[in-house]
């Protein structure tokens, strides 16, 4: 099986591979499984998949009926390629490698995709990316302890690259951007979460306040340590709707919330969990977290800024095989001095590790639907008001 990696706006990005087919489960739950050994998907408005099946190659499919037909292969990187994003508006694909390049991808009149270089000025791989709220310019993050904002300049007809370094002392492993197309939010391997300034004077207009502040391009507004003894790598960062607070999961099993309009209060709760792995705010004050656990959980912020844990949202159980009981089965095993297959099995949707979390209808903060993917090669969509109905109490805000 491949790896589903990640997972953004109302596309999909996936590692894992294909039989490519679509099922629903329960009516309120599809997955989509794949066989090969593809590294990265994304998905764009349902109907085409860009992925790279673990090397410096991009592979582009349209859905046709039930079948996924391949109509293009995006191959000007040099090497593995660790990251996609596809702007749904503009129409326009980044892609980040361990090459130190990007490249932006303009589909052309007749169909096919014309790839632009963007000099990215960084001595180590390209580890993330993506575009801004706006399309209009994209970050990308990299082990050189940098964030490279990237914007088109007209005139010159190429992408020009600014850098954020201090006080990065780390790769940089997640980023995400603010719904006022400023400001950016990154988490690092050093175990910290910041927040910059990614204003660009040249394609920015001055946004409203916030209570993060106001800086120029690179000026850190926040900075925060995941616990004082470190607190294990950050694995996933994200803006809350309104964009006045922050979540973020890391490597030792614990969720945090900061709340800028609280003078920065940082609301932490450790977990009896495996490590998460993403996070995104699905409600106002809702919280869904997935990652080495195998199912999507919701956490709640109450009206003192206090994280909660809420409920599991894949509520599946396992079936007995074959109608035996728990006794009889045992029994049956002990006698034949076997192990069933099936034992290993989990009583969830995932049968390992979700390794992206994405939002698929609605907006942040306000969704409908989200999408997981994991390590089992699956990508899971969820419908909130089916999982509402079916979770007795459960009511995302």
């Amino acid at each position: 099986m491949g790896i589903i990696n990640a997972i953004c706006n109302d596309t999909v990005f996936f590692s894992g591979a294909a039989e490519y087919h679509l099922h629903v489960v329960n009516g309120r739950r599809s997955g989509y499984h794949t066989e090969h050994d593809y590294q990265k998907l994304h998905v764009k408005k349902s109907t085409k998949i860009a992925l790279t099946p673990n090397n410096h190659e991009v592979h582009i499919y349209q859905r046709n009926g039930a079948d996924w037909a391949l109509v293009d292969i995006l191959d000007q990187h040099d090497l593995r390629v660790n990251g996609i994003d596809w702007a749904p508006n503009t129409n326009r694909i980044v892609t980040c490698s361990a090459d130190r390049n990007a490249y932006v991808w303009k589909q052309g009149e007749d169909g096919k995709w014309k790839p632009t270089l963007v000099l990215l000025r960084m001595n180590r791989a390209a580890t993330c990316v993506k575009w801004s709220p706006k399309e209009n310019k994209f970050a990308v993050g990299c082990g050189a302890k940098l964030i490279s904002v990237c914007y088109f300049e007209s005139e010159n007809d190429w992408w020009v690259s600014k850098h954020i370094k201090k006080p990065i002392r780390s790769t940089v492993t997640t980023i995400d951007w603010h719904p006022n197309n400023v400001l950016l939010v990154a988490g690092s391997t050093d175990f910290k979460v910041r927040v910059f300034s990614a204003f660009v004077k040249d394609i920015d207009e001055p946004a409203p306040p916030t209570p993060w502040g106001s800086k120029p391009l690179g000026q850190m507004l926040a900075d925060f340590q995941n616990s004082p003894c470190g607190g294990g790598w950050i694995h996933s960062v994200a803006f809350s709707g309104d964009g006045n607070r922050i979540c973020w999961v890391s490597h030792d099993s614990s969720i945090c919330v900061a709340d800028s309009s609280r003078n920065n209060a940082v609301s932490k709760l450790r977990t009896e969990s495996l490590p998460f792995l993403n996070c995104f705010w699905v409600g106002k004050n809702s919280i869904v977290v997935a990652g080495h656990n195998c199912c999507p959980l919701l956490y709640t912020v109450d009206n003192e800024g206090t994280l909660q844990f809420s409920c599991k949202l894949d509520a599946s159980t396992k079936k007995e095989a074959g109608g035996l009981s728990a006794m009889k089965k045992f029994q049956s095993l002990d006698r034949q001095a076997r192990i069933e297959n099936s034992d290993t099995e989990l009583d969830t949707i995932h049968q390992n590790a979700i390794t992206c979390l994405c939002i698929y209808e609605g907006t942040r903060g306000h969704a409908t639907k989200f999408s997981s993917s994991g390590a089992d090669g699956q990508l899971v969509l969820w419908d909130i008001k089916s999982l509402e109905i079916s979770i007795q109490g459960l009511k995302i805000v």
